[in-house]
């Protein structure tokens, strides 16, 4: 936790507690989410056994199911955290996340899992949308891509270590028992939430629940160019990682046969992405959001080019493949990270709506492009590799139109 001991940044109003503090409680709020993913990988043949499905495409379900609601909750908590105060939302939200996991675990067959990981999906929607909107609240600009960079560095602890605990609960207690140990880590987050940290948005700022006032926001979030190019730029990127999320378990078992290695290879590709944003958390203030988002996504492309040569040409090693998918994940940290600072930077008034509209077009576009990529899956990582390389080219098109051809700019 020593690299979270910085100076808070200038361009803020400030947070209603430590800074540390609060970038380690928007991570944790924000891993719930990642939690109720990753933790799932090592578990798909374990519950595919135990609810008789026999196509293993057929497993990745669980995790698109799950991203599914998480996408289309995210229109419903942002105008409810405009309303009501991001507090009150994320804690009725995280409640009724600790029933939706609560009911999986009791599942006795495949549609009442599916069932409940949609519902899942949806409430912890809220510790997505309105931990940015209250971040939004307290900072803005690079200041914001700046604590975001922190908040996802800490936030990354989740996806590293998700599936080794993952696979750890399969030793001990079987499928169902992740289920149980995710309510009670989100019960943890509920009192952590509850006992430190105020409402951050003022009542005078609270906007009302009407069609007019709704659709007005809507308009906004879709209409202001950098908010909708760089929310598109997103989706393109969230859709590859999605496809990642779908494949890796079968590309461990099926490519390599090492499912064992699925955990480090995992945690591999997290701690990139975690490193990748500590960088920028100590260097946007200075470099500015566009020269490091648009330089990562041109590398991710790059990078994800060779894997896919590498792959087409059978030379692809498991090795090659984590190094590959390390520093292609790195990029899209880079990238992510500073894309969402950018598409809020004009939606302060309606930072709720705002955000629930951007992440509803991210995550729901993501998961259709991560299935397509995840159903591609032929026994080798090359439709992955094209994945990321297509997607990387998608989201570098829509940049390309959102900055009106110029990249790198220093604002």
């Amino acid at each position: 936790m020593a690299t979270l001991s910085v100076p808070e940044p200038t361009e803020s109003r400030g947070a209603p507690i430590g800074f540390a503090e609060f970038v380690a409680l928007a991570a944790a709020l924000m891993a719930m989410g990642a939690l109720g993913i990753d933790a799932m990988l090592p578990a798909l043949p374990a519950i595919g056994r135990s609810l008789d499905i026999a196509d293993a495409n057929q497993r990745q379900f669980i995790v698109s199911a799950f991203l599914g609601g998480l996408g289309v909750g995210q229109i419903i908590h942002g105008p409810l955290a405009d309303r009501f105060g991001r507090r009150t939302v994320l804690l009725w939200a995280l409640a009724a996340y600790v029933a939706c996991n609560i009911a999986a675990a009791l599942s006795a067959s495949f549609t009442l899992l599916l069932a409940a990981r949609l519902a899942g999906g949806m409430t912890v929607a809220a510790t997505r949308v309105a931990t940015i909107a209250m971040v939004r609240d307290c900072y803005h600009g690079r200041a914001m891509a700046r604590v975001m960079s922190m908040a996802f560095m800490v936030f990354m602890l989740a996806p590293i270590v998700a599936p080794a605990f993952g696979q750890a609960v399969l030793l001990v207690g079987g499928w169902r028992l992740i289920f149980w140990v995710i309510a009670g880590l989100s019960t943890l987050v509920i009192a952590w939430l509850w006992s430190r940290i105020p409402e951050t948005l003022a009542v005078a700022d609270r906007r009302p629940i009407s069609p007019r006032s709704l659709f007005a926001a809507w308009r906004r979030t879709a209409g202001d160019r950098f908010s909708l190019g760089y929310t598109l730029a997103s989706t393109c990127l969230m859709g590859a990682l999605y496809g990642y999320l779908n494949s890796i378990q079968q590309i461990m078992a099926d490519v390599f046969g090492r499912p064992g290695l699925l955990g480090a290879v995992f945690a591999g590709s997290a701690g990139a992405m975690a490193v990748a944003n500590l960088m920028n958390a100590r260097v946007v203030m200075r470099v500015g959001t566009r020269r490091l988002s648009h330089g990562a996504l041109v590398l991710l492309i790059v990078v994800s080019l060779v894997h896919l040569g590498v792959a087409l040409a059978g030379r692809d090693s498991l090795w090659g493949f984590a190094a590959l998918q390390a520093a292609t994940l790195a990029c899209f940290g880079l990238s992510t990270s500073n894309f969402s600072a950018m598409a809020m930077e004009r939606m302060g008034e309606i930072a709720g709506t705002a955000s629930s509209v951007q992440g509803f077009t991210s995550i729901t576009g993501g998961v259709v492009i991560g299935a397509v990529i995840g159903q591609a899956f032929d026994g080798t990582t090359a439709p992955l590799a094209a994945g990321f390389a297509v997607a990387g080219v998608g989201a570098l098109v829509l940049v390309l139109v959102t900055e009106r051809g110029r990249l790198f700019r220093p604002q």
